[in-house]
Formats: C-alpha cells, sequence, structure tokens
C-alpha cells in the first residue's frame, strides 16, 4: 500500500476507538458463549464471577450493561432520533420516485416515449434522473451523517470505551 503524501505514521492514534476495532475479536464467542479474542486469552476464569448474574462485588458492569446504559441515554436516542429524521423521509421520497418512474413507464408509454430533444425521450430523463438523484441522495446522507451525527456518535463511543476500560480494571 502507497503512503499517502503530507501524513506521518505518527498521526495515526492507536487509542482511537475507530482504528481495529473489530479485528480484536470483540462481539465474537470462542463456542462456551464467552467473548473470545485477547481479552479472553488472558489467563484462567475468573471464578468468582457469577454468569448470566449479577458482577461479583469488586468487578465493575459488564459489557452488555455499559451498552444496555449507552442505548438508554438521552445522547444515543438524539443521534438515532437524527439519523431517523433523515432516512425514513428521504427513504420514502426516493421509493415514490423510483415506483412513480416504473408505473409511467408501464402504464404510461405514450408519455414516455414523448421525445425531448432529438433522440432523447422523458424515459431516458427520467431514467438518468433515477442515476442522478441516487448520487445526490448518497452524497446528502454522507453530509448529514458528517454536520449532524458523526461528532456525537464519536464522543459516544469514546464514553463507551472509557466505561468498558474501567469495567475491565
Amino acid at each position: 500500500m502507497e503512503k499517502q503524501e503530507g501524513r506521518e505514521p505518527a498521526a495515526v492514534r492507536l487509542d482511537d476507538p475507530w482504528y481495529d476495532a473489530l479485528a480484536d475479536g470483540w462481539g465474537d464467542l470462542d463456542g462456551t458463549g464467552l467473548p473470545a479474542g485477547p481479552a479472553a486469552d488472558a489467563g484462567p476464569a475468573d471464578d468468582t464471577a457469577v454468569p448470566d448474574g449479577p458482577p461479583a462485588p469488586g468487578h465493575g458492569p459488564s459489557a452488555a450493561d455499559i451498552y444496555g446504559e449507552v442505548q438508554r441515554s438521552a445522547a444515543f436516542q438524539e443521534v438515532r432520533g437524527r439519523y431517523r429524521r433523515f432516512v425514513v423521509p428521504a427513504s420514502v421520497a426516493f421509493f415514490v420516485w423510483y415506483f412513480a418512474y416504473v408505473v409511467a413507464a408501464t402504464a404510461a408509454p405514450g408519455f414516455m416515449a414523448r421525445p425531448v430533444v432529438g433522440a432523447v425521450n422523458v424515459a431516458m430523463v427520467a431514467g438518468l434522473g433515477q442515476f442522478l438523484s441516487t448520487f445526490l441522495l448518497t452524497w446528502a446522507y454522507a453530509r448529514h451523517a458528517r454536520l449532524h451525527r458523526d461528532r456525537a456518535a464519536l464522543e459516544l463511543r469514546w464514553e463507551t470505551q472509557e466505561m468498558t476500560r474501567g469495567a475491565e480494571r
């Protein structure tokens, strides 16, 4: 892989929560119902913990408790609300536009065959509009995510990582 111009190797923070998040085996089970990966290979199981029960005295909350708490938090609900407020109307609008094109192509072939410029007809313009609207919707989604959700989601991820690190100690 080529090195990117102007970026030094030290610019990547290794404690970044987005860095190689899935490569460490997070979320994988080893067949016994316990997490697999580096944390599971650290040594023998702790006999003081009660499976499927509350944490033993002196131990922090489990990852499931932490993620449940984060999911119930107002900050998480706000991020999910922002996501839904964009995605639901955009998806409905796109599907209406798509089905209108399909219905017009089958129910009104005369209209769709009407010439616009030279050999270009309404169906061709609408078909190209489908491609254009797909690219515009993708751009709008990425912009909305960057401006309205990414920072809050990253802050939630940092908080969650800190909480899980505290639970591991």
